[in-house]
């Protein structure tokens, strides 16, 4: 495959933890470059869900000019992919007006899908999962993979004879398609507009962490939560909604339901929040192993510098 010679687009991401203060630190850096914000959260794209998801304020807002916030009706339900591709066509945006915006947020699935791109492959054939599950349970997982050294050696090698779920994809891929699935994500790789992220990633130490979520989740309270929560309930979206699973929201519909009292659903919303951001530590930490971290002061230098170089 030859490399696009095209200049790559141009923008920089501050992920971390739910609770982080990236925030804060994304509006410094942004307000000291002339750069606008690109919000990479699942859940702030949802008109109406605003305090639980701890956006930025309208006075905030009107400081820094902020994208992907409030983009989508609660009745809609947005993937990685959409959430990309409204990303590239807003750097895009921002390079021709010569300025390299910020990208900010906890969602690494979204900020993975616009650098690394999904592959758009067709739809699996109706009958061929259940072929290949019934082969699976006669003769096993390895057996599976030896199928797939046979149409798609390429994706047989980089996988190990035990993981089920990508070798199931690859042959219901093949069986459907009669094109490897290596071949669908080596041409989605080709197609790839080229895009220069640096990633940065803000840590806070894990007890401080764990403090201010659970404070956190009291000035939600004050600031009108549960109302927002029992909006959301009045909305009648399906259970399967990305809002009606959110950490912090799906506890308080449990209180609205009556399946538990207010104090059990705000201390299970303290522990939801805790294990979330642990997640998200986890995820950024294996998952973004170029990325700068560091506390606000580190990161807020090298972005600034970063950014006017």
């Amino acid at each position: 495959m030859t490399e696009s010679t095209t200049p790559p687009w141009r923008a920089m991401a501050l992920m971390g933890a739910t609770g982080t203060g990236k925030t804060a630190l994304a509006l410094d850096v942004a307000a000291s470059c002339g750069s606008v914000i690109i919000s990479c959260d699942s859940m702030q794209l949802y008109c109406g869900l605003d305090i639980g998801t701890a956006k930025a304020s309208v006075e905030e807002r009107q400081r820094i000019r902020h994208h992907l916030i409030d983009c989508a009706d609660i009745s809609e339900v947005w993937s990685a992919q959409r959430w990309a591709d409204a990303a590239l066509e807003i750097i895009k945006q921002e390079n021709g007006q010569g300025r390299v915006p910020l990208i900010v947020g906890g969602t690494g699935m979204y900020l993975r899908a616009l650098v690394e791109g999904f592959a758009k492959i067709p739809e699996e054939k109706e009958g061929v999962r259940d072929y290949f599950v019934s082969l699976q349970a006669e003769y096993g997982t390895p057996y599976l993979h030896d199928l797939l050294k046979q149409c798609d050696p390429i994706l047989a090698e980089r996988l190990h004879n035990t993981d089920s779920q990508r070798i199931m994809r690859g042959l219901c891929i093949y069986k459907s398609t009669n094109v490897p699935l290596s071949t669908w994500q080596a041409e989605q790789e080709a197609q790839k507009e080229r895009i220069d992220c640096p990633v940065f990633v803000l840590n806070v130490p894990r007890p401080e962490l764990r403090e201010r979520l659970a404070k956190r989740i009291d000035a939600m309270m004050v600031a009108g939560w549960l109302d927002e929560v029992r909006w959301l309930k009045e909305q009648q979206v399906s259970e399967l909604h990305p809002a009606m699973r959110a950490v912090g929201y799906r506890q308080l519909l449990m209180y609205l339901n009556d399946e538990c009292s207010l104090q059990e659903a705000l201390r299970d919303a303290i522990t939801a929040s805790r294990k979330y951001a642990k997640r998200q530590v986890t995820w950024f930490r294996n998952q973004t192993p170029n990325a700068v971290q560091g506390d606000a002061e580190a990161l807020k230098q090298a972005m600034v510098e970063q950014l006017k170089a």
